[in-house]
């Protein structure tokens, strides 16, 4: 499975990652060449299916547009036809038969999103972030070539990329009528964010043999998550670094050097 060259469908896939996920949009550009194309159809899916619950008020649609996008992906798992679309088209291309019906997970789990109800516990909002944030990147390292034995230590990594991200949102998340966080009180934050910590310090002690074209959104996250345990106020108040040039720099020394 692959994708070489860029054709209509590609450049609409990165015009699309580049207006709503500037970040990722970067570290696709900070990538080799030849794994521009899988990753920029991989980000554009996600773009798609993470706006999906909050471009209408309406939970009916929310959830039909969640469907429209498991049942895409259930037709690239069986290998007969798939829909044509310029999103959908390049993916098909991407994704194996296993690799699709695991992003059918993550299409389950946005649903959360269209709820205002709040997680159960920790447990709870740690399997929302393994579902979204760690099945996009095992799926990207996995297209990438990584093999079975390195999905415990992406995984490490993708949650803390979702915690970081997840924390950044907060002020959002809370604006939009949502209770992000199991435990508000400024200690569970610092632990959540120390939690993202240890899972970014173990993951990168086994890091040789993932491919780090797929970990370049990683770039700034070991910053806002020491941030956030050291000053937890700072996560409501929007002072999280997100986007700059030190984090653009880190990027590509993570892409010359394979250090993420």
């Amino acid at each position: 499975m692959g994708l070489t060259e860029f054709d209509g469908d590609l450049t609409a896939c990165a015009a699309l990652v580049e207006r709503a996920d500037p970040h990722r949009f970067r570290a696709v550009m900070a990538a080799p060449l030849a794994a521009r194309p899988t990753l920029f159809a991989l980000y554009a899916f996600n773009v798609e299916v993470s706006r999906a619950p909050w471009v209408t008020g309406e939970a009916l649609i929310a959830e039909m547009r969640l469907q429209w996008w498991h049942d895409a992906l259930e037709e690239i798992a069986s290998g007969g036809n798939v829909r044509r679309h310029e999103v959908v088209t390049p993916l098909a291309a991407v994704l194996d038969p296993a690799a699709a019906e695991l992003l059918t997970g993550l299409v389950s789990a946005r649903r959360a999103d269209i709820e205002a109800a709040p997680f159960d516990d920790t447990e709870a909002l740690l399997a929302y972030l393994d579902a979204t944030s760690g099945h996009l990147l095992w799926a990207a390292a996995g297209a990438l070539g990584a093999t079975a034995a390195s999905e415990a230590t992406v995984r490490d990594a993708a949650l803390a990329l979702g915690l970081a991200n997840w924390l950044r949102a907060i002020p959002a998340l809370e604006a939009a009528g949502k209770q992000p966080l199991p435990d508000g009180r400024p200690e569970a934050v610092a632990d959540l964010a120390r939690l993202g910590l240890a899972r970014l310090a173990q993951a990168r002690k086994a890091r040789a043999g993932v491919p780090v074209a797929a970990m370049l959104p990683l770039a700034g996250v070991r910053a806002a998550l020491a941030q956030a345990a050291r000053r937890p106020g700072d996560v409501g108040a929007s002072r999280l670094p997100t986007e700059g040039l030190r984090i653009s720099a880190a990027m590509g020394w993570a892409a010359a050097t394979g250090r993420w």
